[in-house]
């Protein structure tokens, strides 16, 4: 799973409209036009007919990087819970050069945007038929780096994002 079908899942499961993704995107610091933000949600039909292998990743018109996905996701909280509060005065954000735990980011970065608790991920995941641990669940929401911390895995992304789909649509 890359970066743009996590990007087109979780605007699927949380039936986001155009406006609030390029909003989202804005927020978090990056100017995306509507074009751009079609062109990360529609899959190249000419690469997707080379493509015979079904295990093959999909192709994009214009593919997202993990940093791309990464300023989405932050100014996906902004849109959902609005401007920190207690916010310091611009201090300078440290650029990592690499991210490399997408899965465990995306992950901790929706908990954070829609105020969910350990328990509600345990159900969206219990509704997509994954029954990971408290333990299990609170290793991959770790920072990267601490002795306990797991990476997440396409596995558990995926489902997170199918139960996020079966939980908010089903409401509707």
């Amino acid at each position: 799973m890359n970066n743009n079908d996590i990007l087109l899942r979780l605007r699927y499961a949380l039936d986001l409209k155009d406006t609030e993704i390029i909003e989202a995107f804005q927020l978090g610091g990056l100017t995306v036009s509507k074009e751009e933000e079609r062109a990360m949600l529609t899959k190249d039909p000419s690469r997707q007919q080379e493509a015979n292998d079904p295990f093959e990743k999909n192709v994009y018109m214009k593919m997202i990087n993990n940093q791309v996905l990464d300023t989405f996701l932050n100014g996906f909280i902004t849109l959902k819970r609005g401007e920190p509060k207690n916010k310091p005065a611009e201090e300078p954000q440290k650029k990592s050069t690499e991210i490399r735990h997408i899965n465990n980011i995306l992950l901790k970065k929706v908990k954070i945007a829609l105020a969910l608790t350990s328990e509600d991920m345990l159900d969206i995941l219990a509704e997509a038929g994954v029954y990971p641990s408290k333990g299990e669940l609170g290793a991959i929401l770790r920072k990267e780096g601490h002795r306990n911390f797991k990476p997440c895995g396409d596995k558990y992304a995926r489902n997170f994002l199918k139960g996020l789909g079966l939980r908010y649509r089903s409401e509707s």
